[in-house]
């Protein structure tokens, strides 16, 4: 993918999650994991093509570890709440100062990266969709570990034309077994394995 289309599909996928978070939305389990996921592996795939040096791969592992950091801070500092039986979240202000940190944190190290390693700053910016995907899975992560603590539904993915939301039965164990033993790690494995 190019840099400058790459740029624009940031900086989209930022201004979308930004505004609809903002105003605050439905708890959609879906979208807070298959659309990061996806960059992920979109992000992932773009480094591939490229040839990386030993600082560039140093430089994407490093904003890597630092946007999945920031994205967890970012999922504690999100209000979660019930509205009509189904969970909600809405950004802070925390929320909204962490995305600013994350953005000059990346243009940051990008600057010190191309003092330090001119060649490798091409191939490393080709690790925007990487980085920022796996901001927004432990984003979503953080906030879905916050919602099963809630007595309000999880949804999967809003109903659409006057359709009932869709829920999934595994987020549904999972919240039970939250409430039922009070810990969501302990909710996790216990919802995994098969009851017989």
């Amino acid at each position: 993918m190019s840099g400058p289309v790459e740029i624009v599909l940031i900086v989209a996928v930022i201004g979308y999650v930004l505004v609809r978070r903002l105003l605050g939305e439905p708890v959609e389990a879906k979208r807070m994991l298959v659309l990061p996921a996806v960059l992920v592996g979109i992000g992932f795939f773009t480094v591939l093509k490229e040839p990386q040096t030993a600082e560039s791969i140093v430089f994407l592992v490093a904003t890597t570890v630092l946007g999945v950091l920031l994205g967890v801070l970012r999922g504690a500092s999100t209000r979660v709440f019930e509205k009509d039986g189904v969970v909600h979240l809405r950004y802070t202000a925390v929320t909204i100062v962490l995305w600013v940190a994350n953005i000059a944190v990346k243009f940051a190290a990008g600057a010190v990266l191309a003092v330090v390693a001119p060649g490798a700053q091409q191939s490393t910016g080709n690790g925007m969709m990487l980085t920022l995907g796996a901001g927004l899975l432990a984003e979503g992560l953080a906030v879905l570990a916050k919602a099963v603590r809630t007595e309000g539904r999880i949804i999967w993915a809003k109903g659409r034309d006057g359709q009932p939301h869709r829920t999934s039965p595994g987020l549904d164990r999972v919240q039970e077994n939250a409430a039922r033993r009070g810990g969501l790690l302990k909710s996790l494995l216990d919802s995994s394995r098969v009851e017989r």
